[in-house]
């Protein structure tokens, strides 16, 4: 198959991220029939499985990104992508290519192809199958250590396949995929603290929810496994900051760290802490202790785009994939203290399963004007209802056909009336079509 082909054939599949809903099933048991049928790829690596609602793709770049700075050879499986399903497997730091995925779609397919059901008849589902690759990826490119971000909530989500694990790291888990994971944050904690092994090291991040602690605390004594507190046992601070980055003071247990963090925001600093608090539990079980400075390298070089990422000086242009409310007041606290933004143009396109009314009363007091527009995904909202929700909030706001003729039309806005920035936000695929636009990538 071509890497076109492949994508069709992975596509044929139940794909919840697509379709916004998920395949019924009450275990993994039709991905592990997978991956035994291709060997099982996933054993062998050490192991780190990140989940939670908010902060877990950023927890698993910074860690990858430190432990390839300590000389280990990395595979990183994360999701969703921006522009190309390659990215979500990263060897060394790099996507896999097109061919490679290819190639090993292929040879997937041809395993498979007699019968597409797993276990019991039930089927498999698109992000198995793009796991089970990462898997295979990581397997022909003999990485060492493994860092796998879980798609959604936990227990039976295609990523939660290790028996056993060296590190689970359970970063903020608030109220999401309602529908799915259960209608209480104690359901959706237990949903994701499902990935806590037997005698595997559990982080848990900051929490704004306290049955959520606890519920993470009660699997880590039920299957013996120690656990890191990152609120009580670390502390963390922002020194200063300009428009590419800002410098981190960390304090665990092993001293200070200080550091250059390339992302915004207060919440990525719990997120830096959170991935030190990761890499010295996993130095103390299996990889070495690695030195503050290569931590702090490994930090100052991590990529994680579309996340209160300044995309364009001259107008400041920011682009970002907040949301829902939360999010959204961390994108906006973020913009007042980090930019010192009293007023901002906002352009916003939302998937149409999305809080929007969270998301406008929290960008509103900012918003001097918005520009709604509908992003190129399956799901996309009907801009119409941006421009109603901002409008209620008595936002002056217009509708734009794309995302690229919405943020030109907030480029020449910014010239006519002298704005002094541009938030490009709602989705995280609204965010990267804006980005591809404005650095002339191929989106």
């Amino acid at each position: 198959m071509t890497y076109d082909e492949a994508i069709e054939w992975l596509l044929s599949f139940a794909d919840f991220e697509r379709s916004g809903r998920f395949q019924d099933r009450p275990d993994v048991a039709p991905m592990l029939d997978l991956l035994e049928r291709l060997g099982n790829p996933h054993l062998g690596p050490t192991t780190m499985h990140i989940a939670g609602s908010k902060g877990k793709g950023s927890v698993a770049a910074m860690v990858e990104s430190v432990l390839r700075a300590a000389g280990a050879k990395t595979g990183l499986y994360t999701s969703p992508h921006l522009y190309e399903y390659t990215e979500r497997v990263a060897v060394a730091g790099t996507p896999i290519s097109r061919d490679e995925f290819a190639r090993l779609a292929t040879r997937m397919q041809r395993l498979i192809c007699e019968s597409p059901l797993g276990l019991d008849g039930r089927h498999l589902v698109t992000f198995d199958l793009l796991t089970s690759l990462g898997f295979m990826a990581f397997k022909c490119e003999a990485v060492n250590v493994q860092v796998v971000e879980v798609g959604l909530g936990g227990r039976v989500d295609s990523t939660n396949v290790f028996e056993t694990k060296e590190l689970a790291v359970i970063t903020p888990i608030s109220l999401e995929h309602t529908q799915i994971l259960g209608d209480t944050v104690d359901a959706i904690a237990r949903e994701k603290a499902a990935i806590i092994a037997p005698g595997c090291a559990v982080i848990i991040g900051p929490q704004a929810y306290p049955e959520a602690e606890a519920v993470v605390r009660q699997r880590a004594i039920e299957v013996n496994a120690p656990l890191v507190n990152v609120a009580t046992e670390y502390r963390w601070g922002v020194v200063t900051h300009n428009r590419r980055s800002q410098d981190v003071r960390i304090k665990g247990p092993n001293g200070i760290l200080r550091a250059t963090l390339p992302l915004f925001g207060k919440h990525q600093i719990e997120n830096a802490a959170t991935a030190v608090a990761s890499i010295e539990a996993l130095g103390k079980r299996e990889v070495g202790s690695i030195p503050k400075q290569t931590i702090a390298d490994g930090l100052a070089s991590v990529s994680w785009p579309c996340r209160i990422e300044v995309v364009r000086e001259d107008p400041l242009v920011i682009v970002d994939g907040a949301h829902n409310r939360d999010s959204a007041r961390r994108l906006a606290e973020t913009l007042v203290e980090y930019f010192a933004c009293d007023r901002a143009l906002f352009v916003i396109g939302c998937g149409s399963d999305k809080d929007l009314d969270g998301l406008a009363e929290e960008l509103a007091p900012l918003a001097v004007r918005m520009i709604a527009v509908r992003s190129e995904h399956l799901r996309a909202m009907d801009p119409r209802r941006i421009v109603e929700a901002f409008g209620r909030l008595n936002v002056d706001s217009e509708l734009v056909d794309n995302v690229p003729n919405g943020v030109d039309r907030a480029l020449a806005a910014t010239s006519d009336a002298g704005f002094t920035l541009i938030c490009v936000a709602g989705s995280l695929f609204v965010a990267a079509e804006a980005r591809a636009h404005l650095l002339g990538l191929r989106a």
